[in-house]
């Protein structure tokens, strides 16, 4: 999801007069908003992300509505010992970009992504390690790292 805010946010960045005259930058300013509001809530605390909702074994095997399951819905984190330096960092660069697009519509809004982007970025940087190597069982085979996490810190960066 961090990657898509970010992607969204490159594009009003780039775009915005194209969005505005074809009557979608409120369209895309609200999804990128959705976006960051889940993510904000995924780091309220410092050193610490709500990584991941659910078994990935057991919901791929599952074809109902999120509200129709009954499997567990375990939640995964990463911390400062169990880091994910990939997952902070892309977080990061999803809340700069989009505090970019509030810049001047939101500016309180704005600042907060920013901030909050600052606190994402320091914990992947200070306590570095592979999401997918923190919490392996849960995370792989659907979401392994092979690439390693710096990547994502030059990209949080």
């Amino acid at each position: 999801m961090a990657f898509t805010i970010t992607m969204l946010s490159w594009s009003v960045i780039e775009y915005r007069s194209f969005l505005e005259r074809a009557g979608e930058l409120v369209n895309v300013e609200t999804a990128i908003r959705w976006g960051t509001d889940y993510l904000l809530k995924t780091t309220t605390k410092p050193n610490l992300i709500y990584a991941q909702v659910g078994n990935p074994n057991s919901e791929h095997q599952c074809w109902e509505r999120p509200e129709d399951m009954d499997t567990p819905r375990n939640v995964y984190q990463v911390n400062t010992t169990h880091p994910g330096s990939d997952l902070g960092a892309e977080i990061a660069a999803a809340f700069a970009a989009a505090s970019m697009v509030f810049k001047h519509s939101d500016y309180a809004y704005s600042k907060k992504l920013f901030q909050a982007g600052i606190q994402a970025f320091d914990f992947a940087n200070t306590y570095k390690g592979s999401y997918s190597n923190a919490l392996s069982s849960a995370v792989c085979p659907f979401y392994c790292s092979y690439s390693g996490y710096q990547d994502e810190l030059l990209w949080g960066a």
